[in-house]
């Protein structure tokens, strides 16, 4: 439409120059011409009487005016100076007057010889003027100077002018039209299929696999509308082989790890009776009494988090919320990690940043959670300080682990949440996770509606920060401390008291407190 507005102007601009110009070059010619004629016959004239001079004069112009020019024209006679002239000023028409000549025409003609034009407005019978255009030249009438005007009229032109334009502006407005027209037929039969692919691409997204594209015709969008609706099928029947293989393999994980539990309680059992009476027996035996033993409650701890993982699968996990002071389960976590940082000689410190730390969470969950960050980083520490950072906002409680030790790389920390991934498999290690620990912490900071984020440095350390809106209903803004969080070491708080600390209904949490450190490692 703009190109279209565009060429239209350009063309009226150039039509109305083209007949300006046309109708300005005869009118020069023809007030060229027209002049001179009138010169000569003014300097041909001889007469002293006044009367006579004047009926020559008027009789001159009128021949000018009646004579066979193209274009109309009159004439007009004025003198350039002031007093004793032979005759006044003249004019043909009484319509054409000494006020539509400016004043910069009039000088130029009584300073110079030659020929000068300017253009003018016309009254007319209408309530608006006409353009003209004046050519003027100085003339000697029996030794007094006059300025001689020729006043053409350019009505025809505007009115050519004119009519181009309503017929440009007519073309126009039909070429918008067509247009128009040619912009909706092309929205119908290409745009809209797009855009009703597209919404049907954002329903499959959401999940509505069965939506398809109504195919009309068999022109190139028409094909484009098969291959997505094949595309969809194959789409929908994959996914829907993975989701059944997934709900399969889920299963098979619940029922093996429910179908272990009876036997595995039962080799328990044994293991303790074995494992308490481990002094009766020769060297030998003692130890593979006290291996059998951690050995099993390896195992159950793998089945605990298997089964805990295929809830959180089958969609069963669900949270008990309560109003928990995040700082006071923070320094819980902290001292009962206290035996595993001293048999590894790695200082713990509390950074307390804010005030006001009170969440509705799930106190156990994010305890388990806790208790998993600090004892991996107490282990990859390598004797170096073990930092948690509990800092709040308006709208969130944000709780970090910092550790000084080996640290991580963009790749592993790109993967460190996956399950039963390892940094190092062949590194030798102190305790026997079962690699969920973390992957177990994701699906518990995603039922809470928080974010649980990693960052590591090779050589430098990581840090892992948990945050928790302070309400299940009410998304928390931003987090209260970057990742990873800038505090000084003064602001450290030594842990090294072991009071006897609430479990918050978690029987693992009890156990950390009565079993042996090994025991306690392997709750990592």
């Amino acid at each position: 439409m703009i190109s279209t507005m565009a060429v239209a102007a350009f063309l009226v601009q150039q039509v109305t120059s083209g007949l300006f110009q046309e109708r300005f070059d005869q009118a020069e010619r023809e007030a060229t011409s027209g002049l001179d004629e009138v010169r000569n016959n003014f300097a041909a004239l001889n007469t002293s009487s006044r009367g006579e001079a004047e009926q020559d004069i008027e009789s001159i112009l009128q021949d000018v005016g009646e004579s066979g020019a193209e274009i109309q024209r009159e004439a007009m006679l004025l003198p350039l100076e002031t007093g004793e002239n032979l005759i006044g000023g003249f004019s043909t028409n009484p319509e054409v007057t000494r006020e539509q000549i400016s004043a910069e025409l009039t000088d130029a003609i009584a300073q110079g010889t030659g020929q000068y034009w300017q253009s003018v407005a016309l009254e007319s019978e209408g309530p608006d003027a006409v353009p003209g255009v004046a050519f003027g030249t100085q003339v000697d009438v029996q030794g007094n100077p006059y300025a001689l005007y020729f006043v053409y009229d350019f009505s025809p032109v505007q009115e050519n002018v004119s009519f181009v334009f309503r017929t440009m502006l007519a073309a126009g407005a039909a070429i918008l039209l067509i247009n128009m027209a040619i912009a909706a037929w092309v929205a119908r039969s290409v745009v809209r299929p797009v855009s009703q692919a597209a919404e049907v691409s954002e329903r499959i997204a959401d999940g509505e696999l069965d939506q398809r594209l109504a195919v009309r015709g068999e022109d190139e969008i028409a094909r484009l509308g098969l291959s997505f609706n094949r595309m969809a099928s194959n789409l929908q029947e994959q996914i829907t082989r993975l989701a059944n293989l997934s709900k399969m393999q889920q299963r098979f994980v619940s029922d093996v790890s429910h179908e272990l539990r009876t036997p595995l309680t039962t080799v328990r059992m044994a293991a303790e009776v074995l494992h308490e009476s481990r002094e009766e027996f020769d060297p030998i035996n003692q130890r593979s009494a006290e291996l059998l033993y951690h050995q099993v409650e390896r195992f159950q701890a793998l089945l605990s988090d298997l089964l805990e993982m295929s809830r959180f699968d089958a969609g069963a996990a669900e949270l008990a919320t309560a109003e928990v002071d995040l700082l006071s389960l923070s320094r819980e976590v902290l001292v009962s990690s206290q035996p595993l940082a001293e048999s590894s000689r790695t200082p713990l410190g509390l950074v307390i940043q804010g005030e006001d730390f009170i969440a509705e969470v799930d106190a156990r969950r994010i305890s388990r959670i806790l208790r998993n960050l600090v004892n991996n980083a107490i282990e990859h520490a390598e004797a170096r300080p073990v930092d948690v950072i509990v800092a709040s906002s308006p709208t969130a409680v944000g709780i970090s682990v910092r550790d000084h030790g080996i640290g991580m790389s963009p790749s592993e920390v790109s993967h460190v949440f996956d399950r039963f991934w390892r940094a190092d498999p062949a590194r030798a290690r102190t305790t026997g996770g079962s690699g969920l620990g973390l992957s177990i912490a994701t699906e518990d900071t995603r039922l809470h509606q928080g974010a649980l984020d990693a960052w590591g440095q090779r050589g430098q350390g990581s840090c892992f920060r948990l945050v928790l809106p302070r309400r299940q209903s009410v998304p928390y803004r931003a987090s209260p401390m970057a990742l990873p969080p800038v505090y000084r070491a003064s602001d450290r708080h030594r842990i090294e008291a072991i009071p006897q600390v609430s479990s918050y209904g978690d029987p693992e949490h009890d156990r950390i407190n009565e079993q042996s450190l090994y025991q306690q490692k392997e709750d990592s």
